[in-house]
Parts: C-alpha cells; sequence; structure tokens
C-alpha cells in the first residue's frame, strides 16, 4: 500500500496549521485504505460479525463532513446525501447498490467545501452556536481527526480482510 498522496504533519506548525494537517493525513490515509480495490471490494463485508465496508465508510466521512462543517459551522439548512433507510439505518452504510465514482466524488468534494469553510474562520477559538451549545473551530477540527482516526482504524481491519493489506 503507498502513502505518496499523504504528508506528515509538521511538528513545529502552530494549532491551526497542525489540526488541519493531521485531519488532511487522516482523510488521506481513508482514501489510501481503498486505493486499488474494485468497487466489489470497496463494497465488501470482509468481517463476518460486522456490515461496514469501505465504499460505506467513504460515504460516511461524506455526511460526516457536511454535517460539522456546512451544518454546524457554516449554518447551512442540509439534508443528507444518502438519507436515511425506511428503518432508520444511515442510508450511506448500504452500499450493494451504490456508485463508487459517485461516492469519491462526493467525499473530495466535501473534503474542499470543509476545508474552505475553516479557512473562512479568523480564529480556532471562534464558536458558532448548535442545538443552544457553543462549539468553536478548534472542537470540530479535533472531532474530525477523531472521527477519521476512528474509522480509519476500521479501515485497516476491512483491508486487512480484504486483500491482506497492512499499513499505517
Amino acid at each position: 500500500m503507498s502513502d505518496h498522496q499523504r504528508s506528515e504533519p509538521s511538528k513545529t506548525a502552530d494549532d491551526r496549521a497542525s489540526l488541519t494537517a493531521f485531519l488532511d493525513h487522516q482523510r488521506a490515509t481513508l482514501a489510501m485504505k481503498c486505493e486499488g480495490l474494485s468497487g466489489e471490494q470497496l463494497k465488501r463485508k470482509a468481517v463476518p460479525t460486522s456490515g461496514l465496508t469501505l465504499l460505506g465508510l467513504v460515504r460516511h466521512a461524506v455526511e460526516v463532513e457536511r454535517s460539522w462543517f456546512r451544518l454546524v459551522l457554516n449554518g447551512e439548512r442540509i439534508t443528507s446525501f444518502w438519507p436515511r433507510t425506511p428503518d432508520g439505518e444511515f442510508g450511506e452504510f448500504h452500499v450493494a447498490d451504490a456508485d463508487v465514482d459517485e461516492a469519491f466524488a462526493a467525499w473530495r468534494a466535501s473534503c474542499e467545501d470543509s476545508r474552505a469553510a475553516a479557512a473562512d474562520v479568523n480564529s480556532l477559538d471562534d464558536t458558532v452556536e448548535f442545538r443552544g451549545e457553543p462549539m468553536s473551530l478548534r472542537y470540530i477540527l479535533t472531532h474530525m481527526i477523531e472521527e477519521y482516526a476512528r474509522h480509519n482504524g476500521h479501515a485497516d481491519l476491512l483491508r486487512e480482510a480484504i486483500d491482506g493489506e497492512v499499513g499505517e
């Protein structure tokens, strides 16, 4: 598995540069985990006790990016890219008939939108109010790093089960 698209975050950058670089590193890690796989492999539920798939994780990343940066940070009214199923489950995880190219294009666009939204905020300490609670850009970036890191752990296990590839 290559890591040519990932860059290591600076060990001496200021807070904002560190947080955004670590988030981009986590985004690139998810892309790396999916690299070189077929659509069928990306849709495979590779761990018998789990319904997770790599494509489902990418589609979930679209929803998370849009939710935190467009809904919370920008206060936009948005709807889910992949609506919930009739029984209330998150639609992004249902990938049997999903379009792989659409999912990756939506994810790349969502990441770009998120970067632009964060860049428009003057300070990491600037807050927005969401559901009666103040949230800073610092919190949102930190939460997004945590979100990707957790799901990249899932992606690592899925990738290893699919084709034996391992790596950070």
